[in-house]
């Protein structure tokens, strides 16, 4: 994986920001309509290749060792057919179900094949002290975790302390080792397009290899104009530094359709170099089975 290196804080290129929403908007249908995608077997490869980007996801109360189980099997095979050799990226779980995840990924075979990844740092609030939150991913990464998802602290991005923000990525990189980081942002709870910009910027700044849109609890989620935003954020970072950090859109991506449009927009923002499990991931519980659905009524 293109992993990102920590960079120095320059809160120079945090200054001056202005993001038009209507521009933003704009900018995001003209994309759709260049690009569409309507032929039907090119439509197909979009789908399958929409599955293989796929951190496939479970987070919820009551998770057990059996349903993490029946999730490592869909992600080793999401088109029910042992030969075929699509997978999904990764499955992704809370840090309590890491271990029961590796045990299955192994027993199935493919442990170099499917990514481990935990939320972690009081997810999805991040609003816990930062010993504990540390605490946290490491005990995931000590659980057999290859990825760990970690939540920002949104109230430092709404009260501009950059600094404190910085700081604290920087010990979550630490805390991840050789595991890599993606960075959940919480676009919905930061108010406005410049904000999600800035925290964008400085979280890579910090070590991020990934920039993630939401916990997938937020009222507002993953939407196109958020994820041009840090689209653009990505690209000027990789412009100044040369590191390419990847994207994981997360929560409200339901329908094919919805997450043709996401590759589409990687494709016209960023190029198909990021069109790779390096570098672009969706997270999704239900999606998988949209997906699925849809190819096989294509098949007849």
């Amino acid at each position: 994986m293109v992993r990102a290196y920590e960079q120095r804080l320059d809160t120079s290129v945090l200054k001056n920001v202005f993001i038009d929403k209507h521009s933003v908007e704009s900018q995001i249908n003209k994309i759709l309509t260049k690009y569409s995608v309507t032929e039907r077997k090119n439509y197909e490869k979009w789908l399958i290749k929409a599955i293989s980007l796929i951190d496939l996801t479970t987070l919820s109360g009551d998770d057990t060792r059996s349903n993490v189980t029946k999730l490592c099997v869909k992600a080793a095979y999401p088109l029910n057919e042992e030969n075929d050799t699509t997978r999904t990226a990764a499955v992704c779980v809370y840090p309590n179900r890491v271990a029961d995840a590796c045990d299955a990924i192994k027993r199935l075979g493919i442990a170099k094949e499917i990514q481990i990844a935990s939320v972690a740092t009081g997810f999805p609030s991040g609003l816990y002290p930062l010993q504990t939150r540390l605490q946290e991913i490491k005990f995931a990464i000590a659980s057999g975790a290859t990825e760990i998802d970690v939540v920002l602290d949104r109230s430092l991005v709404l009260m501009g302390k950059w600094e404190t923000l910085y700081d604290e990525v920087v010990e979550m990189k630490k805390a991840c080792e050789d595991a890599h980081l993606k960075v959940i942002l919480g676009v919905g709870d930061l108010g406005t397009y410049e904000n999600v910009y800035k925290a964008s910027m400085v979280s890579m700044m910090a070590g991020a290899d990934f920039i993630k849109t939401s916990t997938g609890k937020e009222a507002v989620n993953a939407t196109l104009p958020v994820g041009l935003v840090m689209c653009r954020a990505i690209r000027h970072f990789y412009l100044k530094t040369g590191s390419k950090v990847g994207l994981k859109p997360a929560g409200g991506i339901k329908t094919s359709q919805d997450a043709v449009n996401w590759l589409v927009m990687i494709y016209s923002e960023l190029g198909a170099e990021w069109l790779t499990p390096e570098l672009f991931r969706i997270g999704a519980s239900s999606l998988l089975a949209v997906l699925e659905k849809d190819l096989l009524q294509n098949d007849k």
